[in-house]
């Protein structure tokens, strides 16, 4: 599991960026890829998986 912080999250639109705290290399992130709701600048961590345009952020709950 990776750990960021969410950049930006429109609850409306239900996406966001979720900014991989080692890398700072920030990710998409959709409503469906979340355990836990979160807004931004939550902790998080999240797992990669391959989208369409690249790298999502997936699995994205509340770190502990």
């Amino acid at each position: 599991m990776k750990e960021g912080t969410v950049k930006f999250f429109n609850e409306s639109k239900g996406y966001g960026f979720v900014k991989d705290d080692e890398t700072e290399n920030e990710y998409f992130v959709h409503v469906s890829e979340l355990v836990d709701r979160i807004k931004d600048n939550d902790k998080v961590t999240f797992e990669l998986k391959e989208g369409r345009k690249g790298l999502n952020a997936v699995n994205v709950k509340l770190a502990e």
